[in-house]
């Protein structure tokens, strides 16, 4: 195996698209140090990433802000004014792991381990996050969404890696959220997990409503066609159990030991109820502090 420590993008594509064989990238090394221990994987090629300029720096852009590939959960929770703008992501981001593990993990080697019960990649998505990707061809952007794309499979291509994470700009009264459902309160893994992103207007009518899923089917579920149903409309409990059916409907979920078909599609009408309820205020606060 070889370790290498690169001190620019050019040189970390240059390796990762020369080298034959197994490649991992090292960023806070979280998941990809636990799958070699346990024989998972065997890399040929190790790339730390850690050197190259601004990959572990946050910056405000565009009215939103880009999250360095090596910023780590504690960095992220500790940034001035991040968790007040995203609560979602960051409650999602906090989730994982120990205060240990908060050191080192980051975004970006969440979305590209793409397990189905992965913390912030619903966050991410229902935000309509954007990665940026370094390659042979240069720069890309696309979805967080579409990175993952199957269980511990990502869309990066030969020679590829995700350098930042876009969370966007978003509309005045707009907030999010994020609800899991685990066996144990800490040092575990979803069973089931809910996203919301909601934005209002000055009377507390719906503009935009977002839902994702995780750890209910492959992928994260994007719930299609909430929006068409709650536009200009008042969250009410009728409402709210409207959306709840459609994503326990909207479920794939495995049958295993943590839990059945039956309940993670219940539990996931559950998580989305509490997650839009949750969402709805943190936006409706905004909207009261400004009347004030």
């Amino acid at each position: 195996m070889i370790f290498a420590k690169p001190n620019s993008e050019q040189e970390v594509v240059s390796l990762l698209k020369e080298t034959q064989g197994i490649t991992r990238i090292l960023g806070g090394g979280t998941d990809v140090l636990v799958q070699m221990k346990s024989g998972v994987t065997d890399p040929d090629l190790i790339v730390d990433i850690k050197n190259i300029p601004g990959i572990r720096e946050i910056k405000k852009v565009n009215g939103g802000y880009e999250i360095g590939a090596a910023v780590s959960g504690s960095e992220f929770n500790n940034y001035p004014g991040l968790k007040e703008f995203t609560p979602g992501i960051a409650e999602a981001f906090d989730l994982i792991g120990s205060s240990q593990i908060q050191g080192r993990c980051t975004l970006a080697g969440n979305i590209c381990n793409a397990s189905p019960a992965a913390d912030t990649t619903p966050a991410l998505s229902v935000s309509k996050c954007r990665v940026k990707i370094v390659g042979p061809n240069g720069l890309r952007e696309d979805l967080v969404s579409n990175i993952p794309i199957g269980p511990g499979k990502n869309s990066l291509k030969k020679g590829e890696f995700i350098k930042s994470i876009i969370i966007p700009k978003r509309p005045l009264y707009s907030s999010d959220s994020y609800i899991r459902f685990t066996p144990r309160s800490e040092m575990d893994i979803a069973v089931v997990s809910a996203a919301c992103f909601i934005t209002l207007n000055q009377e507390k009518l719906i503009k935009e409503l977002n839902i994702s899923l995780g750890a209910v089917a492959p992928l994260v579920v994007n719930i299609k066609g909430i929006n068409e149903l709650v536009m200009n409309k008042n969250l009410n409990d009728n409402l709210i159990s409207q959306i709840s059916l459609i994503c326990s409907s909207s479920c794939d979920p495995i049958d295993d030991k943590r839990g059945t078909i039956e309940f993670r599609s219940h539990v996931a009408g559950v998580l989305a109820k509490r997650s839009i309820i949750l969402a709805h205020s943190r936006a409706g606060e905004k909207i009261e502090k400004i009347a004030r």
